[in-house]
């Protein structure tokens, strides 16, 4: 089953029960990555990839997806700051409908402050500016999945 969708109500209906999510932040370059427990607990930042064509995109997450038998799949949906969306997010929306062929539901999440966020979670952890530009995407993509799985785990739709 195929599901595409902004409603973390009919993503959770879509899920096989609970299970480990992993949460993607979607550069022009990078593919942030992260990933929860099965409990929806915590979310923790993983590996940043490098972004190239889709289709090698999708095997390394297919990898990634296999190895920590991820049950679903968060996308940062970059709204503008009037909730309106942009090219942007269309984008996003395209790569989650492609993603969908890996057959698990998949949940676009507004990421509005996601990268802010992070790098001030990142400052305070006292990181130099070279270590912080080299994790941000990856700790952006935690932001996004915390914040989801805070919604999911919530019962809030």
């Amino acid at each position: 089953m195929e599901i595409v969708t902004a409603n973390a109500g009919d993503f959770r209906a879509a899920l096989p029960g609970a299970g480990a999510l992993i949460g993607l932040d979607l550069g022009t370059q990078t593919i942030g990555t992260a990933f929860c427990d099965a409990g929806w607990r915590f979310a923790s930042p993983g590996k940043t990839l490098k972004r190239g064509k889709f289709g090698a995109d999708k095997s390394l997450l297919a990898a990634l997806i296999a190895e920590r038998s991820i049950k679903g799949v968060v996308i940062g949906l970059p709204l503008n700051m009037d909730g309106s969306e942009g090219p942007r997010s269309q984008s996003s929306r395209a790569y989650a409908r492609n993603l969908a062929a890996l057959g698990l539901p998949i949940l676009l999440w507004d990421e509005r402050w996601s990268t802010v966020s992070a790098e001030g979670a990142l400052i305070a952890q006292d990181m130099s500016r070279a270590k912080r530009a080299a994790r941000i995407d990856a700790a952006a993509a935690a932001v996004i999945l915390q914040a989801a799985i805070d919604a999911l785990a919530g019962g809030f739709a």
